[in-house]
């Protein structure tokens, strides 16, 4: 053996370096990982799990305000109800209100109907009387008395909307306004004419009051 190659393994009292600590420590490493690429493969998971949260809440999100769209249509369309249910229920307000309205007017316009009938009656006897020859004991003064009370009551029911119906002797007779008390036949007249009116008729605001009494003249051969 040769004597420098021992002096050397024995030098300090300790063995001669071999290659297998080396190894070993490479071993170590290997099996103990690289840390920078760990750490990489952390965040890369971390990233993964961030962006799979992400998503999730997104799509949370998503249904959250398409729920909310819903039910703001749903809220839409019974505002559109309620829209039209009022409007509906207005104009039935102001329908019955312009009823109420109407009829009101119509019942004062027609209440004094009655009244206005016996009023009627004393005008015609007055008319009456205007009629009759007077007496000489009477004088022109008593004549003008009547003659202004009769024409104080044709004014009084003038303004309460009183008219007079035409009713003149040949004149047509209109069953409507015209009531026949007496019938005479006549050979020169073709339809039914009015021969004499025998108590005037009034319309009260257009409405019948009382009919005129009237003598019909008839055909003789009606065709």
């Amino acid at each position: 053996m040769n004597p420098e190659t021992k002096d050397d393994k024995d030098r300090d009292g300790l063995p001669a370096p071999t290659a297998e600590p080396a190894a070993a420590a490479e071993g170590s490493r290997a099996a103990e990982g690289d840390p920078a690429a760990d750490a990489a493969e952390l965040k890369k998971s971390h990233d993964h799990e961030d962006a799979r949260t992400l998503r999730g809440k997104l799509r949370k999100r998503e249904h959250e305000v398409k729920d909310l769209k819903q039910r703001l249509e749903d809220m839409r369309r019974e505002g559109d109800v309620l829209k039209d249910r009022y409007l509906r229920a207005a104009a039935e307000m102001d329908n019955q209100r312009k009823r109420l309205d109407r009829d009101k007017a119509e019942y004062l316009q027609f209440a004094q109907g009655d009244l206005l009938k016996e009023l009627l009656a004393v005008l015609d006897n007055f008319q009456r009387a205007l009629k009759a020859p007077s007496s000489p004991t009477e004088g022109t003064g008593f004549q003008d008395g009547v003659e202004l009370i009769a024409k104080q009551l044709q004014d009084l029911v003038r303004k309460r909307g009183v008219t007079l119906i035409a009713a003149a002797a040949g004149g047509k007779f209109d069953p409507a306004f015209h009531q026949a008390v007496l019938t005479e036949v006549s050979d020169d007249i073709a339809e039914p004419i009015i021969g004499e009116e025998l108590q005037k008729g009034y319309l009260l605001h257009d409405r019948l009051l009382r009919p005129a009494l009237v003598k019909v003249l008839v055909p003789k051969n009606p065709s």
